[in-house]
C-alpha cells in the first residue's frame, strides 16, 4: 500500500469517527467557504415582456386575487430553479390585478417593492394611505406593515414585485399575519406621506418609527424630471450613465433597509465601459431600447423587459435611443456590513 493511499485512508476514517460527535474537518471545504472571489449560481437572464405578458394574463382566468392572495407568476433564475429566487438574495415577480379585484390586506417581516409595468387607476393601500399607480411608478411596502392592492379601474394592473424574501429565510425571521378585514379603510388622504416628508420639509417633532423611508410612493412623473433636470449637468458616469438612487429623506439613505432601488438614464448612443459589483441587480426596461452584455450574453431590451445581472458579473449598457433603467439590488445590506465592492474597467 502506497504511503499516500494510507495517508487517505487514516483520514477518511478519522472524518468518519468525528463525524459521530458533529464535527467536520473545515479543510476538506476551506476553499468553497472563503472563495477568491464570488460564484453566483444565479445566470443572466432576460424576460421579454411581450412574451410573458400573455402567461400573467391567462393566470387571471385560472384563479382570483383573493384565492390566490397575490396573483403573482414568480421570474425564477434559470440557475435557481424552484427556489423562488431571482438572485441568490432576492424574489422577483410579475402580479396581476385585474378590474373589480381586491388582493387582500396582509402584513409579513419581508419588505416588498412594487414598480408598475402596465396600467393606471389601481391603488396600493399601506397603513392606511392608499395611493393610485401608473407606469413607472415605485411604491414601497415596509417590512410588518399593513398593505392591500385594489383595481378600481377598466383596465388590468401589471407590476414588478420584488422581495427580500431569501435574505429574511436566511434568519429565519419569517412571520406574517392577515388583516380581519379585506381592505383597509383609508386614514389618511392620498399624497399624505409626500407632502408631509417629500418635499424637502418634514413636521418639526418627526421621529423615524422604522428604517424604511416615510415616503412609500415615487411618482414617476417626478423622477423623470428629476433625470432630465440632471441631464443638463452633463455629469455621466462611464459605466452607468446617469444614475441616481431612491433615498429615504428622514436619513439620506437607502429608502429600503435590504434592497437599493435606481432610476437610470442612458442617453441615446450611449456605450458603458465594463462593470460589475458584488450586488445581483434586477433591471426593468421603463423607456427606451438598447442592449446589455453580461458575461457571454447579449440582451437586447425594449420598454417592460426585465433582465438580471447577477453578481460580479461584468456587464456594459449600449442605449440605441435615451433609454430609463429602474433596478434593485441587495447593496444596502452588503454597505452596511462592509463588503460591497465594485470594479470598473478603464476603457
Amino acid at each position: 500500500m502506497s504511503g499516500q493511499r494510507r495517508v487517505r485512508e487514516r483520514r477518511e476514517a478519522f472524518y468518519q469517527r468525528i463525524g459521530r460527535d458533529n464535527l467536520a474537518p473545515l479543510w476538506e471545504v476551506f476553499h468553497d467557504l472563503v472563495a477568491r472571489e464570488p460564484r453566483p449560481g444565479a445566470l443572466p437572464a432576460l424576460w421579454r415582456y411581450d412574451e410573458v405578458r400573455p402567461l400573467v394574463l391567462e393566470s387571471g382566468a385560472l384563479i382570483s386575487a383573493k384565492e390566490a392572495e397575490r396573483r403573482v407568476l414568480v421570474l425564477e433564475n434559470p440557475g435557481l430553479r424552484g427556489r423562488s429566487m431571482i438572485t441568490q438574495s432576492l424574489y422577483a415577480g410579475l402580479q396581476l390585478i385585474l378590474p373589480g379585484e381586491v388582493a387582500p390586506a396582509h402584513r409579513h417581516t419581508q419588505s416588498a417593492l412594487r414598480f408598475i409595468v402596465e396600467g393606471s387607476g389601481a391603488y396600493t393601500a399601506v397603513e392606511g394611505e392608499r395611493t393610485l399607480m401608473r407606469p413607472g411608478d415605485f411604491v414601497i411596502t415596509p417590512a410588518w406593515s399593513w398593505h392591500d392592492h385594489g383595481n378600481e379601474s377598466e383596465e388590468p394592473m401589471i407590476w414588478l414585485d420584488g422581495l427580500d424574501v431569501p435574505i429574511v429565510a436566511l434568519f429565519n425571521a419569517t412571520f406574517a399575519e392577515s388583516h380581519p378585514a379585506e381592505s383597509q379603510a383609508p386614514t389618511r388622504p392620498e399624497g399624505d406621506a409626500l407632502a408631509r416628508y417629500g418635499s424637502g420639509l418634514m413636521p418639526v417633532d418627526y421621529r423615524p418609527a422604522a428604517v424604511a423611508s416615510p415616503v412609500f410612493s415615487f411618482p414617476y412623473a417626478r423622477t423623470r424630471e428629476a433625470l432630465e433636470r440632471m441631464r443638463k449637468a452633463e455629469e455621466w458616469d462611464p459605466s452607468q450613465g446617469l444614475k441616481l438612487k431612491f433615498v429615504n429623506p428622514a436619513t439620506g439613505g437607502h429608502a429600503m433597509p435590504t434592497m437599493a432601488t435606481f432610476m437610470q438614464l442612458l442617453p441615446k448612443g450611449f456605450a458603458g465601459r465594463p462593470y460589475r459589483a458584488t450586488d445581483g441587480a434586477v433591471y426593468a426596461v421603463v423607456e427606451g431600447r438598447g442592449r446589455s452584455r453580461v458575461d457571454d450574453h447579449v440582451f437586447t431590451w425594449g420598454p417592460r423587459d426585465i433582465f438580471v445581472i447577477p453578481c460580479w458579473s461584468e456587464h456594459r449598457h449600449e442605449a440605441d435611443e435615451d433609454a430609463v433603467l429602474f433596478s434593485f439590488s441587495d447593496r444596502p445590506l452588503q454597505e452596511a456590513a462592509g463588503i460591497w465592492r465594485e470594479e470598473r474597467s478603464p476603457s
